[in-house]
């Protein structure tokens, strides 16, 4: 699966995309599993309630299931002006 990050998220982790091999059953649960590779996983997620997500290019939760998902990709809220 390819996973996307954005905005501040890529400049915690310093990558823009990867594609990982995951068992996890949710996005959550891929959080928590991101979150244990590395300290800069940890610090990018460590308050998943300012980040947004989305499955296959349309907005989800973090209680999604990833069973068929292609991408994930996180981001911070948007705002308009």
């Amino acid at each position: 699966m390819d996973v996307v990050y954005f905005a501040w998220v890529r400049e915690r982790i310093g990558l823009p995309r990867e594609q990982i091999k995951t068992d996890a059953a949710t996005v959550a649960d891929l959080v928590a599993e991101l979150c244990t590779r590395e300290e800069r996983y940890a610090a990018a997620f460590a308050d998943i309630t300012a980040l947004r997500v989305a499955v296959d290019q349309e907005l989800a939760d973090f209680e999604t299931p990833l069973a068929g998902v292609r991408e994930v990709a996180f981001f911070p809220p948007m705002t308009g002006g």
